[in-house]
C-alpha cells in the first residue's frame, strides 16, 4: 500500500490527526501563542483561498518575512495549497542595519521574481518598492475567499524556494518539491525514531533550512509537539533554551556549534538548580563545523541537570539536498577521529595520529534513509575510505536545481542526479568526516591547509571570541598563496593591536607551522552567510579589494 503522505497537505491532514501542538515562546520563555496541528489545518483552505483572491496564479512566488510565529506557519502551509511557492525572508536582526537589509532582500525577491511579500507591519519598510502586493498577515486574514477552485497539489510541484547559505550577494534560490520535502523529512524521522512521546523546543530561524525543514516541517511530517523560540531571545539569555528543554520535557534540538558554546558559558550552576534534562534523548549539531572541545564543555556543565553527552549527535547537510544528508545514531554519542595532519595535509588521507600534529575530527553518522553519499576525486571516481575527496549525494531529497539558474545547475549537478556539495571529506569507520570546503582551501607549499585550524587557534588568544578570525588565501608578494588570517580587534589601542597580531600569528605558526600575514579589522567587519557562518569568500575578496587594511 503507498504511502499516504505524499506532499506538504497531505502531511498537514495526517498530523491533525493527532494530538501535536505547535507553542511560540516569547520573552523569558513565555507562551506567546498556540495552536494543534488540527486547528492550522481547519482554517487552511480558508486561507489558501484568500490568497488565491490576491489574482496571484500557480506557481507564482510570494516572499514570507520569517518571523517565529503562527502567522508565518499559516501562510506558509496555506501556499502549499494554493499551488503558491514561499520564499522565506530573513529578518533584520540578522544583518544589522536597514539599507543593507532592504538590499538584500530586494536580491532575494527579484532572483525569486516574487511580486508580492508579506510582512509584519514594522517589516514592510523593509520591503522593496514595485512590488503588486506588500501586505500584512492580517490583511491577507481579511481578504475575502477566492472562488476559483484550489489546484491539485502533486508531488514535483515546487514547495518552496529556499536561498541557500552565502547566496545573498548573489542569490540563488533551491527549488525544493514537495517529493525532496517529504522525502528528507521521512529519512530524518526514521533516522532519529521520531515517536509521538518526542517534542522539538527549537530557537532556530525559520528563514533557513536546517530550522525551517529540520525544526518545523519535520515535526509537521511526524505530528510531534514543537515549541518555538525566537532566534533573538535565545541571542539575548541562551539559557532559556536548556530552560524551555526542562520545562517541556523537550527530547530532541538542533544547534549550530556556537548555540552550545553560548549556553555553556552561561550555564551557571545557579542557573541549574531545578533543571530537569534526562528526556533530552537528541542534541543535534549542524550548521558549522563541529568543535567536540566546545561539546564537552556543554556537557559538564549541564551534567548535573540530567544532560547526557550520549545525546549529541553529529549530522551533515546543505540546502541543496533539502536538508539532512547523514546523522548520526540517537543515543550514541558523538563519535570523533583523531587525524594525523601531516599525512592528510601532504596525502588527502585519514589516519590516526601516532605522535606528532594531530587533529580532532567529528563524524556525522551515516546517510539518512533514500539518500547515496560518494567521495570522489578530481577525475570523477570513487574514492576508498579514508581518502578525502569532493562530497556528492544523491537520491530523491536532492533538488532538480537552482531557480533559473541553469548554469549554475549544470556546475554542481550532473547528468544523473548526483549534487557536487563542494565540501571535503571521507568515510572514516563507516561514518562521514567532514574536512573543509573546498573552495575555502589554502594550499601552502604543497600543504593543504584548512582554514578552521588556523583560525581556532587564533581564537585562543584574549580576548577573541569564536567567529572572530577568518582564514582566506591571498598572492604574497613573491606571487605564491599566501594564508592570511582576518581578526576582528576590538581595542583602538595601537599597542594592544600589535600584541594582538603578533600573538594571533605565533598561535598559528605554533599549532599548524604556517606563517600568517595578520590583518586586523573592525568588529562585525567579517562578513557572513544568511546562516551566521563566516563567507571566506566573500572576505577574501574584499581583502582583494583593499578593504581590509
Amino acid at each position: 500500500m503507498s504511502d499516504p503522505i505524499r506532499t506538504l497537505p497531505d502531511a498537514l491532514a495526517a498530523a491533525a490527526l493527532k494530538t501535536g501542538r505547535v507553542t511560540v515562546r516569547g520573552p523569558g520563555g513565555s507562551v506567546v501563542e498556540a495552536s494543534d496541528w488540527a486547528a492550522i489545518a481547519e482554517d487552511n483552505i480558508c486561507l489558501a483561498r484568500r490568497l488565491l483572491s490576491t489574482g496571484l496564479k500557480a506557481g507564482a512566488r510570494i516572499g514570507l518575512m520569517a518571523e517565529t510565529d503562527l502567522a508565518f506557519i499559516r501562510l506558509f502551509l496555506a501556499c502549499q495549497r494554493a499551488g503558491l511557492v514561499p520564499v522565506p525572508l530573513p529578518l533584520p536582526g540578522s544583518f544589522g542595519y536597514r539599507e543593507a537589509h532592504a538590499d538584500k532582500l530586494a536580491r532575494l525577491l527579484a532572483a525569486c521574481d516574487a511580486r508580492a511579500a508579506v510582512a509584519a507591519p514594522a517589516l514592510l519598510p523593509f520591503l522593496p518598492g514595485g512590488l503588486d502586493l506588500a501586505a500584512t498577515p492580517a490583511d491577507m486574514d481579511a481578504l475575502p475567499e477566492s472562488r476559483r477552485g484550489l489546484p491539485v497539489i502533486g508531488e514535483d510541484d515546487v514547495a518552496f524556494l529556499q536561498f541557500s547559505s552565502g547566496s545573498t550577494r548573489f542569490p540563488k534560490g533551491v527549488v525544493v518539491t514537495h517529493r525532496n520535502l517529504i522525502a528528507n523529512a521521512r529519512g530524518i524521522s526514521a533516522a532519529l525514531n521520531v515517536g509521538d512521546g518526542d517534542i522539538c523546543v527549537s530557537w532556530l530561524p525559520l528563514y533557513h533550512d536546517m530550522g525551517l525543514v529540520g525544526c518545523l516541517l519535520t515535526p509537521l511530517f511526524s505530528g510531534t509537539d514543537l515549541h518555538l523560540l525566537p532566534t533573538r531571545e535565545f541571542i539575548r539569555n541562551p539559557l532559556l533554551w536548556p530552560r524551555l528543554m526542562a520545562e517541556t520535557g523537550g527530547t530532541i534540538a538542533y544547534s549550530p556549534a556556537f548555540g552550545y558554546e553560548l549556553a555553556a558559558r552561561r550555564g551557571v550552576a545557579e542557573a541549574l538548580r531545578g533543571l530537569d534534562l534526562t528526556r533530552w534523548r537528541v542534541a543535534g549539531l549542524g550548521g558549522d563545523m563541529i568543535r567536540p572541545q566546545v561539546l564537552a564543555r556543554f556537557a559538564e556543565i549541564y551534567a548535573p541537570a540530567g544532560f547526557r553527552a550520549a545525546a549529541f549527535c553529529g549530522s551533515y547537510g546543505l540546502a541543496e539536498a533539502t536538508l539532512a544528508v547523514t546523522l548520526g545514531q540517537p543515543g550514541a554519542g558523538l563519535a570523533v577521529s583523531t587525524v594525523d595532519m601531516e599525512v592528510l595535509e601532504r596525502e588527502g588521507r585519514v589516519v590516526p595520529a601516532a605522535g606528532g600534529r594531530a587533529r580532532v575530527f567529528a563524524r556525522c553518522g551515516v546517510p539518512i534513509p533514500g539518500l547515496d553519499v560518494d567521495v570522489r576525486d578530481a577525475a570523477g571516481r570513487t574514492l576508498p575510505e579514508g581518502h578525502v575527496g569532493r562530497i556528492f549525494v544523491g537520491g530523491p531529497s536532492v533538488m532538480g536545481g537552482y531557480f533559473r539558474e541553469p548554469e549554475e545547475t549544470a556546475r554542481v549537478m550532473s547528468p544523473d542526479g548526483w549534487l557536487d556539495t563542494g565540501d571535503l571529506g571521507t568515510m572514516d569507520g563507516g561514518q562521514l568526516l567532514i574536512t573543509g570546503r573546498a573552495k575555502d582551501l589554502i594550499i601552502v607549499n604543497g600543504r593543504n591547509i584548512w582554514p578552521h585550524d588556523l583560525e581556532w587557534a587564533a581564537e585562543r588568544i584574549e580576548p577573541l571570541r569564536a567567529g572572530d578570525v577568518a582564514a582566506v588565501a591571498a598572492e604574497g608578494e613573491d606571487g605564491a598563496e599566501q594564508a592570511v588570517l582576518l581578526v576582528q580587534c576590538r581595542s583602538a589601542d595601537p599597542a594592544e593591536r600589535d600584541r594582538l597580531a603578533t600573538q594571533v600569528a605565533a598561535a598559528a605558526m605554533a599549532d599548524s607551522g604556517v606563517l600568517c600575514r595578520v590583518v586586523l579589522v573592525p568588529s562585525h567587519a567579517l562578513p557572513r552567510t544568511s546562516s551566521g557562518k563566516l563567507a571566506r569568500a566573500h572576505a577574501r575578496r574584499l581583502l582583494a579589494e583593499g578593504r581590509f587594511g
